[in-house]
């Protein structure tokens, strides 16, 4: 692969001094005919030798949903805050399993590419923005499925789902952020590597996929809602079931608190890629 790319890049030789004054998103505009590229590259690779292909998009969030339903909703009875079960859960699951699956990808994506890093100049911030981007093929798929629990349990069609479209930037930048920033420390730390899949278990249970946010006491709420996920979550339920009881006061601190990771992420990105190429 470094074949095909380096002749783009010798195209645009740059220095650590330029780039270090440069933009990042002035960074990846110039450089988005490689972002592309290796995105495409991704998408083909991921679904390469599948038999079912595109359907594994379909088939991880409804299966699972299937589980949380028979599980959570029947046995262990736990409130949906009056949505249907299978709307409760498939509505978290979407924006939850491309939020994993980002994360995972994108905390590996400086180490899994290390034979780039050694012998050409891209911007490295490139790597985990494309991470970021490819789960969106899978997010928009599932997605698809909306319109089918939307007609199976008659939901009402408003403003509200326009909110759906919407949520996924800050998610995708929530995403794209803790990437960047786990991609910068696995590069040296290569524990990173056993705690992304940890941390993302017991993130699982400290966001409201399983249960609403309703169900945790008035007092213990401020602890929840720290997590941006919270909110955007909640926000996605919203959007399909606009008489769900959402908590607006999550969703605004969620926003400014997904502003400052991704700007700390990216400023500690910067300060320590010119050392990737020495210690990956």
């Amino acid at each position: 692969m470094e074949s095909v790319i380096a002749p783009q890049l010798s195209e645009k030789p740059r220095i650590a001094k330029d780039y270090a004054e440069r933009s990042t998103l002035a960074e990846l505009w110039e450089y988005r005919e490689l972002f592309y590229f290796l995105a495409w590259r991704d998408v083909k690779v991921r679904y390469k030798q599948t038999a079912l292909g595109v359907l594994w998009a379909v088939i991880q969030p409804f299966f699972t949903m299937l589980i949380f339903t028979v599980v959570f909703g029947q046995i262990a009875n736990i409130s949906s805050d009056g949505v249907p079960r299978p709307v409760f859960y498939f509505s978290a699951l979407l924006p939850w399993i491309y939020f994993s699956s980002t994360l995972s990808a994108a905390g590996m994506s400086l180490v899994s590419n290390s034979g780039l890093l050694t012998k050409i100049y891209f911007p490295r911030i490139v790597l985990p923005a494309t991470a970021a981007l490819v789960p969106l093929v899978d997010f928009l798929i599932g997605s698809v499925l909306l319109a089918g629990f939307i007609a199976y349990y008659n939901l009402p069609v408003g403003w509200s789902l326009a909110l759906w479209p919407l949520l996924i930037v800050p998610t995708v930048l929530l995403a794209f952020g803790l990437g960047a920033f786990l991609a910068a420390l696995n590069v040296k730390y290569r524990d990173i590597k056993y705690a992304i899949p940890f941390g993302i278990q017991l993130l699982l249970f400290m966001t409201p996929i399983i249960y609403p946010s309703s169900v945790i006491p008035e007092r213990f709420r401020w602890l929840l809602a720290l997590n941006p996920l919270t909110g955007l979550i909640e926000a996605f339920r919203y959007a399909l079931v606009p008489s769900y009881s959402v908590q607006w006061s999550h969703l605004a601190i969620s926003l400014p608190v997904t502003a400052v990771i991704v700007v700390c992420s990216v400023l500690y990105f910067r300060r320590t890629e010119k050392a990737f190429a020495d210690i990956v």
